[in-house]
């Protein structure tokens, strides 16, 4: 079983799993029987652990550039750091739009391979929603590759729908998938 501890800024924290509670403490009682695995806002240092982590993640493919600092600087009150004994096991990083006041985009999410399919990218997802319409967001934003199919399935699971696929997105031959999720 699993326990995931949500650090807030005020030093409440909230267990989510099997008997989810509340608590005030930094580190709850949870039993010695559950994985606890914690997730807080990102912070500037947490850039070089988890960036360093996502070639290996993607299975070799460079995808590093694409998780500047910048998100662990300016946008942390979006982007939040899953932990499990002291090791990044997930992330995702998300914003605010600027542009469109109802929106807010989520930029980059990944978990740790041996972690995917335990429901931490879906607590991470539900964090960032929760920071989204708390901020007055009612729909939230992202896109991914044609290719990438299993991140298609798991956006439509959490509730996305497609709203396009577009060639040349990103430039010449970089095709992307949009996706749109209304907030309840």
């Amino acid at each position: 079983m699993r326990a995931y501890v949500i650090a807030c800024a005020n030093t409440q924290a909230t267990v989510r799993g099997p008997g989810a509670r509340v608590c005030h403490e930094t580190e709850p009682d949870v039993g010695q029987s559950l994985e606890v695995v914690t997730i807080r806002h990102a912070e500037p240092g947490d850039h070089a652990r988890v960036s360093s982590q996502l070639d290996e993640w993607w299975g070799g493919r460079p995808m590093r550039a694409m998780l500047p600092r910048l998100f662990f600087e300016h946008f942390r009150d979006t982007s939040f750091v899953a932990e499990q004994d002291g090791e990044v096991v997930g992330f995702l990083c998300g914003f605010l739009s600027q542009t469109y006041p109802d929106q807010a985009y989520v930029h980059f999410v990944g978990v740790r391979p041996d972690e995917r399919g335990s429901g931490l990218g879906r607590e991470l997802y539900e964090r960032f929603f929760a920071a989204a319409g708390s901020s007055g967001r009612d729909v939230v934003r992202c896109v991914t590759s044609p290719l990438n199919e299993s991140s298609i399935a798991f956006h439509r699971r959490l509730g996305f729908e497609i709203e396009a696929e577009v060639d040349d997105y990103d430039g010449a031959g970089a095709a992307r998938v949009l996706l749109r999720r209304k907030l309840l």
